[in-house]
Order: C-alpha cells, then structure tokens, then sequence
C-alpha cells in the first residue's frame, strides 16, 4: 500500500476558460497556466506521481516543453496512468478537494469524477471530490485563484 498527496494552485485570469475536472464551467474567468490549468486534475497527478515515487508533474510535464501548452490535462492524466501501471501499481481511491469562492461547482462533481474515473479506468465510486470556500479568506479568498488537495491510496 502507498499513499500519496497532491496540491495545485493556479492564478484567475481573464480569457481564459475554467477547466476542473476535465469539466468546462461557465465564468468569466479562467485558471491561467501553461497547460489548462486544471487544478484538480494536477493535484491528482502529483498525489499518484508521489505516491509512486516518481517526483511530480513538473518533472514529467515541463512548462518549457511546447507539447505541453495548452494540453488538456486528462491526456497527462492518462500518461500518470501508464506510469503507475508500468510500477505495478493500482488505485483503490482517490480523495480530493476544490478550496474557492466562486464559482459554485457541485453539479459540476458527477462529470468530473466520471472524467476522472474513465480516464483511469476505475469505478467512479472510488473518487470522490468536494469543494469547499476560504470564507473570504486568502487568495481563494479573494477570487485570486484556485487551490486543490487530493490524496491517493495505491496497491
């Protein structure tokens, strides 16, 4: 068994989309980074990446490598995938968290764990995603960006 824990922050900018999940959410602003800025989906990469002992995404996935601009990150999802089958690992849950302010997600949940669970080819009962606010507090705070945390358990 391996634990691993992944987090992620991007900055809110203007013209961009918002990308979480895998998931596009209507906003009038979006997380700026080099690849789609999916928080969510990089903090779950990290947490497997770590918990395989492979370092992080930033390693795998450099932001100065121009395939990667602009990707989606449920393709690098599905590169971490092939990286911790060819470990000899596989995932028994995955536990994540979305931490802003706006906008309001939770119907936006059940697509992004069925992204998430197709792409790594588990049953989508075995992710699970919250969302929770800073009550004003900090940069998720003050809408500045978009934090998440996510935690896996291999075998």
């Amino acid at each position: 068994m391996r634990v691993g824990i992944g987090y992620d922050v991007h900055p809110l900018g203007e013209n961009r989309k918002l990308v979480l999940g895998g998931v596009e959410i209507s906003y009038s602003r979006g997380l700026i980074g080099y690849s789609d800025g999916d928080v969510l989906v990089h903090s779950i990469m990290d947490a497997l990446l770590g918990a395989c002992g492979l370092g992080d995404i930033g390693i795998h996935f450099p932001d100065n490598d121009a395939k990667y601009k602009g990707i989606s990150s449920l393709i690098l999802l599905k590169e971490v995938r092939k990286k911790m089958e060819g470990e000899g690992f596989s995932i028994i849950n995955i536990d994540s968290i979305l931490i802003m302010e706006k906008p309001k997600v939770s119907s936006y949940i059940p697509l992004m764990k069925r992204n998430i669970a197709q792409i790594l080819g588990i049953d989508e009962k075995v992710v699970n995603i919250k969302a929770t606010t800073t009550e004003g507090l900090g940069f998720c705070g003050r809408e500045e960006g978009i934090a998440a945390q996510s935690v896996v358990l291999l075998e």
